[in-house]
Parts: structure tokens; C-alpha cells; sequence
């Protein structure tokens, strides 16, 4: 039942943001569905396992993380750090879990998951405060300008 709960809440968080989000959000909520879709992938192929470093969990939080870090560093926004760090914590579930064998396989479980349930509301609240942001200031940018000269730079390449 949690876990339909958590996809509903996640679908409508990814809905809301690619229909009224601005480039940063849209491109939060693209990582988030990659993340779920290739979570259901390997769920077609390899049962969740606890009890052992779940390496494919790790493929995918890896991605995670680094997607939102990338997303902080070029987003002129606030909250894709905090997305960051929400990714981030998986990654030291399974830091844990390397280290200490013995470790509860429910412990892992939480540690690996927990985070991912604050995804969502930073995803609404996020594209609320931009679509705010719209009736105040129609005029704020979404991205770093450091970050749109690199992009054009590596386009043209």
C-alpha cells in the first residue's frame, strides 16, 4: 500500500512539474521517472535484495545523485541542492552496507528508501514557488548564466 501511495504522490509531483515547471523542474522531474522506470526495469530482472549490496540499486542511485548535483550546479534555483542531498543519502545506505555486512537488511531497506519519500513535495513546492515567481517576476532566469554560455559552447561543438 506505501508503495502505491509514494507513486501516486510521485506522479501527480512529476505531472504538476512538466506541465508547469520551469527548466529546472522539468528537467528534476525527467530524472525522477528515469530513476522509477529503470527501477521497474530491474525489478523485471533481479528481485530486491537486502541482505546483500544491491548493486543495480546502486547503478541507479549513482545516476541519481549525480544528475541532481549536476542539476544544482547549473539551475538558478535553490532546492535542486536539497534534491541532491536527498540522492546523495541512498548512496550512503549503500556505503553502509559495503562496510558492514551484518548490517539489518530493514536498516538497509530504510536508509535506501527513506529519502526518496521527501522527492515529491520538493518537486511541488518547487514548481509552485516558480509558477509564483512567474506572477511577480516574469523575468528571472531559470538557469546560471555561466551554465547557458557552456551549453551553447558545447552545442556548437
Amino acid at each position: 500500500m506505501r508503495v502505491a501511495i509514494f507513486a501516486l504522490f510521485l506522479l501527480a509531483a512529476l505531472g504538476y512539474a512538466a506541465w508547469r515547471g520551469g527548466g529546472p523542474e522539468r528537467v528534476m522531474a525527467g530524472i525522477a521517472a528515469t530513476m522509477v522506470g529503470s527501477d521497474l526495469l530491474l525489478h523485471q530482472f533481479v528481485a530486491p535484495e537486502y541482505a546483500v549490496l544491491d548493486f543495480g540499486h546502486l547503478l541507479i542511485d549513482g545516476f541519481g545523485a549525480s544528475a541532481t548535483l549536476l542539476l544544482a550546479l547549473f539551475a538558478y534555483r535553490f532546492w535542486p541542492m536539497i534534491a541532491a542531498v536527498l540522492h546523495i543519502l541512498p548512496l550512503l545506505a549503500h556505503s553502509s552496507r559495503a562496510l558492514n555486512l551484518a548490517m539489518d537488511p530493514a536498516a538497509y531497506m530504510v536508509m535506501q528508501v527513506a529519502a526518496s519519500w521527501a522527492v515529491p513535495p520538493l518537486l511541488l513546492f518547487a514548481t509552485w514557488r516558480h509558477q509564483r515567481r512567474l506572477r511577480t517576476n516574469a523575468n528571472y532566469p531559470s538557469w546560471h548564466s555561466s551554465s547557458q554560455r557552456f551549453l551553447r559552447k558545447t552545442a556548437k561543438t
